[in-house]
């Protein structure tokens, strides 16, 4: 069985900074900004032939959610979110 390539972004409470970690992973990439983060976590999960980018927010709720790369649903849902 292969890597979960899905990905979350939060913030590490230690000292506010921004992760962008493998879901399945012991450690991520940290960045000062959120932006920083979710571009690297798109970066990495369209290099990894796609899977599912989960943001979450200050609060540590999840703010989003979304699928990038690998497949080709010929009737994808509508997004709504962006």
């Amino acid at each position: 069985m292969g890597k979960d390539p899905d990905r979350t972004v939060f913030r590490r409470a230690s000292d506010n900074k921004w992760v962008d970690k493998r879901n399945d992973a012991s450690k991520g990439f940290v960045f000062d900004t959120q932006k920083e983060a979710i571009a690297s976590g798109k970066e990495k999960l369209t290099n990894a032939g796609g899977g599912e980018l989960t943001v979450k927010g200050r609060d540590g709720l999840i703010r989003s959610k979304d699928t990038l790369g690998g497949g080709n649903d010929p009737n994808p849902p509508r997004d709504r979110e962006h």
